[in-house]
């Protein structure tokens, strides 16, 4: 089991910079993606579903070339296995959590069509910890 003490702490920070960095690209892909899909007219959990999809596809590759580039391990493919299991589990929370604000942050702007936004925002902030946590305690493992 990997710990957080010493001089691994730093290391681990890092990382979890990193992390927030590839993140950052990540989430503007998605929230474009999501914006496109909704103005072409999609209902919220496909282009959700889609564009958390493209963000997944980013994240893999950037934190395995860069996030986490001494733990890369030489079976890729179980490695993304695992980074989709969990990057599921973080979608899951993620829909739940936009599809259960949504009409209220619609309500609250005025703007029913809108309210996906602010539900995507702490949607996001949520499972960034959760994303990072499992994916580092599991998926890039020592």
């Amino acid at each position: 089991m990997t710990t957080l003490s010493g001089t691994s702490t730093s290391r681990e920070m890092e990382r979890f910079s990193r992390f927030l960095a590839v993140g950052a690209v990540g989430t503007v892909l998605d929230f474009s993606l999501l914006t496109l899909l909704k103005l072409a007219g999609l209902p919220t959990l496909l282009a959700n579903t889609l564009s958390f999809s493209t963000g997944l596809v980013n994240n893999f590759t950037w934190n395995r070339l860069w996030t986490f580039n001494d733990i890369i391990q030489p079976n890729w493919r179980k490695q993304l296995a695992q980074f989709t299991v969990v990057s599921l589990v973080g979608l899951a929370l993620n829909n739940l959590i936009v599809l259960s604000l949504e009409g209220i942050f619609g309500s609250l702007l005025g703007q029913p069509d809108w309210g996906y936004l602010p539900a995507k925002v702490i949607a996001t902030g949520v499972v960034v910890f959760w994303n990072y946590f499992a994916n580092r305690m599991w998926t890039f493992r020592k």
